[in-house]
């Protein structure tokens, strides 16, 4: 997400840098590339005009420290207007009482309402409520089937009333079902169509006014940018909404959608859709969205994946080993399987800061290419790689489908790791995140870090194994 945008903003910031202080002329001059990279990021006119203007305003006059370039300046400032367009957002959920909480999911057909009401009765679900999903989708086929689905995958039961045709009759028997068996949220979900329309906009004032919903969504697929904008608005004015999902965040590489949605509806982004799982739904930051615009990161967010992934017991037992100098090969490995359900490593390295720059030298499956290698050794090697010679490299190499530059490649970074993990065995979980982040923030300003992991090789026929110990043969 965003990848486009902080690729330009990365080159607003190196510009700057080369510049012995800040000026008018040089910020308007930077503030053109930025509105020419807004706009192609499909970020509406009216917002980019009013943020560059902004921008300006607060870096004209702006002091730099001594310590500081102009480039490490504007990014401060750039990064808190980024933080005022989106923001303030409260992304709680408020829960009533006397239950149930209503909730209200409204959208076009296609922004992936029905799969984010199953993600939102997840997370609900995962703060100890008991909620319920009613299907009043009764205009596309199949909807409430697909929402059955949902409910089944995410343990959540769905409230329908089979041949009924009325949506509203249906929403407001949902309340006493729920009543009646213990269920303190209930989230309606309603019909949707390809664009906006009269009768889509009357069902759903009528549904909304049947069971008075004590909070509205508005699902908004962010690819389509300044169409979820305008679709926000229309609804906002016959709704009045509490604030909009965004789905497919993770497939957006402009943002538009993310950046325009609070300045045009007034109404904040809540949560944003990052995946196809269950559990891909996360509240939405606007300080940390932009530091992840900026290519700085968000670490904040990294520590709360980490901490919803790691094993508090096997942490505990790493640390003290780390300690005492005994972290193996085998503890690797346990660690990248632990990385790997936070997500692929590059999201995770640009949620350690340094932008795209040092993500982009990761390429293709980084960390399966590691496991291969690592579970093609004996046990007594990853004990103690030292002992991993040429011969062994070459045994370890076949057996993996790499090469045997690969395997040393691979014992060279465990070692240089295993020095920075005793050095981090004393810090808690949040420090050791801030000092990596310092070692991926060295590309934010231009050092590019010396890190890349090669493509894993495909596997060799028998064939082509022959020949090359031919080759070794006769040398």
């Amino acid at each position: 997400m965003f990848e486009a945008l902080t690729e330009k903003f990365s080159d607003v910031f190196r510009k700057m840098s080369g510049r012995g202080r800040i000026n008018e002329q040089n910020v308007r001059d930077a503030m053109r590339d930025v509105r020419t990279a807004l706009l192609e990021a499909d970020v509406h006119y009216n917002v980019v005009r009013k943020f560059c203007d902004d921008v300006v305003q607060s870096a004209i006059g702006a002091e730099v420290i001594k310590s500081l370039h102009p480039g490490q300046v504007m990014v401060k400032i750039v990064q808190d207007e980024l933080t005022a367009l989106m923001g303030p957002v409260d992304s709680r959920i408020y829960y009533v009482s006397p239950p149930p909480t209503i909730i209200m999911m409204a959208g076009l057909q296609g922004s992936g309402k029905t799969t984010t009401c199953g993600k939102l009765a997840r997370k609900i679900l995962a703060q100890g409520k008991h909620p319920v999903m009613v299907a009043c989708d009764l205009q596309r086929p199949a909807a409430v089937d697909q929402l059955t689905i949902v409910g089944e995958r995410v343990g959540v039961p769905v409230f329908s009333i089979a041949g009924e045709k009325n949506p509203v009759r249906v929403a407001r028997k949902s309340l006493s079902w729920a009543a009646g068996n213990e269920r303190d949220v209930v989230i309606v979900d309603t019909a949707g169509r390809l664009h906006i329309d009269e009768e889509m906009m009357k069902q759903a004032e009528d549904i909304a006014k049947a069971v008075k919903p004590h909070q509205i969504y508005l699902v908004c697929d962010s690819m389509t940018g300044q169409d979820a904008v305008n679709s926000a608005r229309e609804f906002n004015e016959r709704l009045e909404l509490d604030g909009v999902i965004l789905t497919k965040f993770d497939s957006d590489a402009r943002g538009g959608a993310a950046l325009s949605v609070k300045a045009v509806t007034g109404k904040p982004v809540k949560f944003i859709g990052v995946g196809e799982k269950a559990d891909d739904l996360e509240e939405f930051h606007a300080d940390r969205m932009a530091g992840r615009i900026l290519g700085m990161g968000d670490i904040v967010s990294l520590v709360e994946k980490a901490q919803q992934q790691f094993d508090a017991e096997q942490a505990a037992k790493l640390q003290e080993k780390m300690a005492k100098g005994r972290f193996t090969l085998t503890d690797f490995l346990a660690q990248m399987r632990q990385m790997k359900k936070m997500g692929p490593l590059k999201e995770i390295l640009k949620m350690m800061g340094g932008g795209s720059e040092m993500a982009s030298m990761v390429q293709g499956d980084e960390l399966g290419t590691m496991e291969a290698v690592i579970l093609s050794m004996t046990p007594g090697e990853r004990e103690d790689p030292s002992v991993i010679e040429a011969s062994r490299r070459r045994r370890i190499a076949r057996g993996s489908g790499t090469e045997p530059q690969d395997v040393s490649g691979l014992v060279k970074q465990f070692t240089m790791a295993s020095g920075m993990m005793k050095q981090m065995a004393g810090m808690g979980m949040r420090d050791r995140m801030r000092y990596a982040q310092q070692v991926g923030q060295m590309g934010m300003m231009g050092a590019t870090p010396k890190f890349k992991v090669k493509q894993r090789s495909k596997r060799l026929t028998k064939k082509q194994r022959d020949k090359q110990k031919r080759k070794r043969r006769k040398r």
